[in-house]
């Protein structure tokens, strides 16, 4: 029977994915020690959750005015630790929770991120994802040693070779390669352990690879690219599809091409899963809701928005005033997050102000189509109603803060979904793949899929 799919939506920062959280009355503070990831661990594990998930920057959001200190003195996701060793320390508070961490194809080798999430997920018996990112702008860029951040399409034709080659490494070692037979002097059949030797336009990389294969195979990729360069991407590598829909037609619209994407890529569809972005403020009763939401929209600045939209689309908004509008070349130039432009595009405004891309985007008041208020029912019926219609497999829960919108979650939500029978009661399954339904791929499956797509 097909049941929802609930992911946790974590930063390893100050702040949640919304920057005015850490101002909540109830956030913890401590979001630097290994207690409060903890914490969170185990509370997420106690609703059933199948995975936790850390997003990533490389830099600091300081593309506005060129500075980092509005950031820093407003919290703007000034704190960025190591999502990998975050997670780590959940890991050990954890036997079941699935952990995923974000790590960027442009800055990094693919042969350290092969071993890097192989490890891990050998290290946590099955329980690792890899969330595939192309990055988005210049700060991020100059951190890791360069001028300025790679195209957007290129990054994406760089990210395709990246992927053929860790996937190549991941499928190096047979399952029954090891064999540790010491009266024999066998510890692995050579002829089972291959190497890669890949030549492409962009990398390179021999092998052989240095990490056996793990009780789920590999890692879980997850992909969330929304542009149609992304959306390709996703359809040949993505296992995990997160998305942010600005309404429940348009959920619907994206799932199904999603789907028709991975069909098209050479992929059995039901080998992607599309998890919804999910911002639920729930309460005993819906008038409670509504008093956290409000009390929450107060504590948002403009400061805020400016700076997350100057680093998502790799445009400085301090350089333009308030209703100042975008020239064509400006808005045709924007090398970020095309996806958030196109959301303001497609409006019909021709040529948008810095206001009409705040008005437009203003997710950080949680008043769009992914946010849901109310009690326990209210929420339940919303996220019911989308998965069955199908506008999505499961939900990426955003919290309005750390770790009370959790908390509430797994109160309420969390046994409102398992009294309808869509939602689990107890984990049947070790591995991340088994809470997802995924098959262990088998070795070199992915390769014939991208044959097909060529």
């Amino acid at each position: 029977m097909r049941e929802i799919s609930l992911v946790a939506f974590l930063q390893a920062q100050n702040c949640t994915t919304l920057p005015s959280s850490w101002r909540h009355p109830d956030a913890r503070t401590d979001t630097y020690s290994p207690e409060y990831y903890q914490h969170i661990a185990r509370v997420l594990e106690s609703g059933k959750f199948d995975m936790g998930f850390f997003d990533d920057r490389l830099a600091m959001p300081d593309m506005y005015a060129g500075d980092h200190a509005e950031t820093v003195k407003n919290g703007i996701r000034c704190v960025k630790l190591d999502p990998v060793a975050c997670m780590m320390t959940m890991a050990a508070a954890t036997t079941h929770l699935g952990l995923g961490a974000t790590c960027s194809t442009t800055y990094f080798n693919p042969f350290h991120v092969a071993r890097q999430f192989q490890t891990v997920d050998l290290m946590t018996k099955g329980r690792a994802a890899w969330n595939v990112v192309t990055s988005v702008n210049d700060n991020e860029a100059r951190n890791m040693g360069f001028e300025s951040h790679t195209a957007h399409d290129l990054r994406y034709d760089q990210a395709d070779e990246f992927m053929q080659i860790v996937l190549g490494h991941w499928d190096t070692w047979e399952d029954d390669a090891i064999v540790a037979d010491k009266a024999n002097n066998l510890y692995a059949h050579p002829d089972k352990v291959h190497r890669l030797d890949f030549k492409g336009q962009y990398m390179n990389s021999r092998g052989p690879f240095t990490v056996p294969r793990t009780p789920q195979g590999h890692p879980v990729v997850i992909q969330a690219g929304a542009s149609a360069r992304g959306k390709e991407f996703s359809a040949r590598w993505g296992e995990l599809i997160f998305v942010s829909p600005r309404d429940f037609d348009a959920a619907k619209d994206e799932y199904a091409a999603l789907k028709a994407g991975a069909a098209a890529a050479g992929r059995d569809p039901d080998s992607m899963k599309v998890a919804n972005l999910f911002y639920p403020i729930v309460a005993e009763t819906k008038a409670e809701a509504e008093d956290k939401r409000a009390a929450y929209d107060k504590l948002s600045t403009e400061m805020d928005q400016l700076s997350l939209l100057s680093e998502g689309l790799n445009f400085d908004f301090a350089s333009k005033e308030m209703d100042e509008a975008f020239t064509d070349d400006e808005i045709d130039g924007i090398q970020g997050m095309q996806a958030l432009r196109d959301r303001v595009t497609s409006t019909g405004i021709k040529n948008p102000t810095v206001r009409d891309f705040m008005t437009i985007t203003r997710r950080g008041l949680l008043h769009d189509g992914n946010t849901v208020v109310g009690d326990a029912k209210d929420v339940a019926d919303d996220m019911e109603r989308w998965f069955h219609e199908p506008a999505c497999d499961g939900f990426v829960i955003g919290p309005t803060h750390q770790p009370g919108a959790f908390e509430d979650f797994v109160k309420f939500v969390v046994p409102e979904l398992q009294k309808r029978g869509i939602y689990r009661k107890e984990y049947t399954g070790s591995t991340l793949r088994d809470h997802l339904g995924l098959q262990k791929p088998d070795i070199g499956a992915w390769r014939t899929n991208y044959d097909a797509a060529e």
